[in-house]
């Protein structure tokens, strides 16, 4: 067995027992087209970068228990690491279980937190015997590919920021030990935030520590010279940018200028840094993740594009260009050599243009009709169900409170709601309920009879990050009319991810001739919240509350000729939408990325 390419003695970090400092980019294979891998990772080379990081979301591998992993196309893990070989990049591997990343649920599959009593990220043998299962399907595709096997992977790293989550210190041995087992030989490390109080949680004796912050390295750099004397110190996260929530008012970015302060005081002080994200992409399909701000659910945009320096189309920005120059300098080169002319060229854009909407089915008789029932005395969650993303649409006959001479106004409360609930009473719309109100209650008019209430709830994302980790969807305990408990359920589980073309015929539809496929940019006027796909592809969320206001559509999901559109609207319906040939992403505030990050 060879030893790792990369080793560290004195704080100072070797490749090939020569002095190395890693000059890394963060991007994510399963959040850019694959036609697109290619020149996203050139451009991070020509940034001055010598190493590409990525995570692997296991849930995008397997959605379902019952079925194998899938590292084919767009899952092709193998591929994008050689294509990054190809290239001449190392390759840093982030392979959970747990990633965080914004994605959903970090990237724990939904079958495997829903089991009731389950501890996640702990040695729980529930929890660790389907990681060990998971493990043997996934290294196999890791470890040929290790700078020993003559490949790029030159580290690996274990778990993912365990020390704000928790403090089980023989589950993150186990994981360590768990990768060695199955033939990990490259250098492996933890990744934490920059204080003391993160390193307590999660980083193990005599493993490599990195850290994730986005300023005060310099401060974090002492920290580890007191708390790890001998490392090099290696910031895996340097967060030069953030992520949107729907709903929130921004777009959020970073200052140029204080991002590449802070990555020269890291840079200036030895240490290794990694740009998270250089390339951030999109989260196609239902994947975006949500946070939670004890309060609220907070899903996150399907633009994941996090002010990168590669934006989310593959465009140089301005940020790049600093950027670049801040990595060239670190290896003694103050006048950075000319880009090929090649990276410079903006990707081609569709020209703008209206194109008119199709009615489709109107959208309770299309989810009354979506899936056969299933049948209960009290509400079940999307878990109970078997339901990874989607929505379901719960029915029940409640009385409502009231005589027909003198109606009644009475309460409905959804008790365990953690998503948005909207509501109809006997076909007619009443209202929207969500995580944050539902306690409170909608107010419906009764006559003393039965009427058919029918709620549909939408999964916006599950959590990933922080103590609420695994949390279920749906109905989580019951629906009271005032304080009177409804029983006698049907749901109907929507599962619009697995919807193919028998489902979207049904659905408001629009057509897109064009002669070459481009690049181009969706917007809905008229239309209030739901998904659109292209071509049966499910591109991701819309939402009229902002603040992304335009959904990227990569040229390779369009194909010369006729392009199919399907829209589903929980809410409303315009009659056109646009291409348009920028992105729009809200209006850019920096507020938040330096309440964050301080």
């Amino acid at each position: 067995m060879s030893d790792p390419i990369l080793c560290y003695q004195s704080s100072q970090l070797f490749r090939s027992k020569k002095p190395h400092r890693i000059l890394a980019g963060a991007i994510h294979y399963f959040r850019v087209h694959p036609d697109q891998w290619r020149d996203r990772l050139l451009k991070l080379q020509a940034m001055g970068a010598n190493t590409v990081d990525t995570y692997v979301a296991w849930n995008f591998h397997q959605p379902r228990q019952d079925t194998a992993p899938d590292f084919s196309s767009w899952r092709d893990l193998g591929a994008f690491i050689d294509t990054a070989a190809d290239i001449g990049l190392d390759v840093i591997v982030r392979p959970g279980p747990f990633i965080c990343a914004e994605w959903d649920n970090g990237g724990l599959p939904a079958w495997l937190t829903r089991h009731p009593g389950i501890g996640l990220r702990c040695m729980d043998p529930a929890f660790t015997g389907a990681i060990e299962t998971w493990f043997d399907q996934l290294l196999p595709i890791i470890v040929p590919r290790q700078a020993g096997h003559g490949g790029p992977v030159i580290a690996v790293q274990i778990e993912n920021e365990y020390g704000s989550y928790g403090d089980d210190q023989q589950y993150l041995s186990w994981n360590k030990e768990a990768l060695e087992q199955r033939g990990i030989t490259e250098l492996l490390f933890t990744a934490d935030g920059g204080t003391d109080y993160f390193l307590d949680g999660g980083a193990l004796d005599g493993t490599w520590a990195a850290a994730t912050l986005g300023s005060r390295g310099d401060e974090a750099v002492e920290t580890w010279q007191r708390r790890r004397p001998g490392e090099p110190f290696f910031n895996v996260e340097f967060w030069g940018g953030w992520f949107d929530h729907w709903g929130e008012e921004n777009h959020h970015v970073r200052d140029i200028t204080e991002t590449c302060v802070e990555v020269r005081k890291i840079l200036d002080l030895g240490g290794s840094i990694c740009l998270y994200m250089a390339h951030g992409g999109t989260n196609f399909g239902l994947y975006s993740g949500a946070n939670h701000d004890g309060t609220k659910l907070q899903p996150t945009t399907t633009s994941y594009d996090s002010d990168a320096p590669i934006a989310e189309n593959g465009a140089l920005t301005e940020k790049y260009h600093a950027l670049r120059a801040e990595f060239f300098r670190a290896q003694g080169i103050t006048d950075p050599p000319a880009l090929p002319p090649a990276l410079l060229e903006p990707a081609a854009v569709l020209p703008a243009q209206s194109v008119p909407v199709a009615a489709g089915k109107p959208l309770l008789p299309l989810l009354r009709e979506a899936a056969p029932p299933v049948t209960s005395v009290r509400p079940l969650s999307f878990e109970q169900l078997g339901l990874d993303a989607g929505m379901v649409l719960y029915t029940s006959r409640p009385v409502l409170p009231g005589r027909t001479d003198e109606p009644a106004e009475t309460p409905l409360r959804i008790l365990g709601l953690t998503d948005r609930a909207h509501i109809w009473v006997d076909g007619d719309f009443a209202g929207i309920l969500d995580d944050h109100n539902a306690d409170d209650g909608l107010m419906l008019t009764g006559t003393g009879s039965p009427v058919q209430l029918e709620i549909l709830v939408e999964n916006r994302g599950r959590i990933n990050y922080g103590p609420l980790i695994g949390q279920g969807k749906g109905i989580l305990d019951g629906v009271l009319v005032n304080q009177r408990r409804t029983f006698n359920w049907s749901h109907i589980p929507i599962p619009i991810a697995e919807w193919d073309g028998g489902e979207l015929e049904h659905l408001a539809s629009a057509t897109l001739d064009i002669e070459t496929p481009a690049d181009t940019y969706l917007v809905f006027p008229g239309f209030g919240n739901g998904f659109v796909w292209i071509n049966g592809f499910l591109l991701g969320r819309y939402q009229e509350a902002g603040p992304q206001v335009t959904l990227y559509v990569p040229g390779p999901l369009l194909h010369a000729g006729t392009n199919d559109i399907h829209l589903l609207d929980l809410e409303k319906h315009g009659t056109h939408i646009e291409l348009r040939t920028k992105p729009e992403l809200g209006t850019p505030s920096t507020g938040k990325i330096l309440a964050a990050q301080l």
